[in-house]
C-alpha cells in the first residue's frame, strides 16, 4: 500500500502545530463523554478547545469527518499502520475521542504493528477501557482524563492527565512557557509519568 493510498482510506493525519510529530484527529462533537462534561463548568473539556477557532473551518471540519467514518473502512489498520511508520511519538485523538472498545481494539492492532513508535491516547472514555493488568500494547500509554479540573488521580487506572488551576507537585506541561509546543518534553507518552498537568487555558 501507498501512502497516498493510505491517505485517502483514513483521511490522512493531521499535524497539530503544539506537537513534534504525526497525530490523527477525528470531530469533537462526535465525543460521547466529552459532549457532556462540555456543558460542565469546571470540567477539562468546557470550552473545548477543538470547538471553536480553525476547527471550525468548513474544509478542517469536512477532513475531521471523513476521518470519522474511515474507522469503518477494512483497510483502515493497515492503512494507519503504513502512515505511521517511521514517527517516533504518535497521539491519537488531538481532537475527538475513542468511538466504541472496536475502536480502541484496532488501535491496539496498529500499535503492535508499529513497535518502534511510542502512542499516546488520551481519553474521557473509561467506558471503553479494559481492566487494568489486561493486555495493553508496550508502546502505548492510555492517559485517563480526570471529568473535573484540580482532581487527584486515584486508582482506578495507571496513567492520568489532569487540567489544572494551580498545579501541584508532579509534571507540568511546560508548552505554555515554550510558545505553545512540547519542544523536547516526552512525558505525554512516558510510561514512568503517571499523571500530566495542563495549566487551564
Amino acid at each position: 500500500m501507498y501512502k497516498k493510498q493510505a491517505s485517502k482510506i483514513t483521511g490522512g493525519l493531521s499535524a497539530p502545530g503544539k506537537m513534534p510529530e504525526g497525530s490523527y484527529n477525528l470531530p469533537a462533537s462526535a465525543c460521547q463523554t466529552g459532549a457532556k462534561l462540555a456543558l460542565i463548568e469546571g470540567t477539562p473539556c468546557h470550552g473545548c478547545y477543538a470547538l471553536k477557532g480553525r476547527y471550525r473551518f468548513p474544509n478542517v471540519k469536512d477532513a475531521l469527518a471523513r476521518r470519522l467514518d474511515s474507522l469503518k473502512h477494512p483497510d483502515w489498520v493497515p492503512a494507519m499502520v503504513k502512515l505511521i511508520q517511521g514517527i517516533k511519538h504518535f497521539r491519537w485523538h488531538d481532537s475527538g475521542d475513542l468511538q466504541s472498545a472496536w475502536h480502541l481494539q484496532q488501535i491496539f492492532r496498529v500499535c503492535e504493528a508499529t513497535p518502534d513508535t511510542m502512542h499516546w491516547l488520551p481519553t474521557q472514555e473509561r467506558k471503553y477501557l479494559p481492566l487494568p493488568g489486561s493486555k495493553i500494547p508496550d508502546n502505548l500509554v492510555i492517559r485517563l482524563s480526570n471529568a473535573k479540573n484540580d482532581t487527584v488521580p486515584g486508582q482506578a487506572w495507571t496513567h492520568w492527565s489532569t487540567v489544572v488551576t494551580k498545579p501541584r507537585a508532579g509534571h507540568v506541561c511546560p508548552a505554555p512557557d515554550q510558545g505553545g509546543k512540547c519542544m523536547s518534553c516526552r512525558a505525554c507518552w512516558s510510561k514512568d509519568v503517571k499523571e500530566v498537568q495542563y495549566r487551564k487555558h
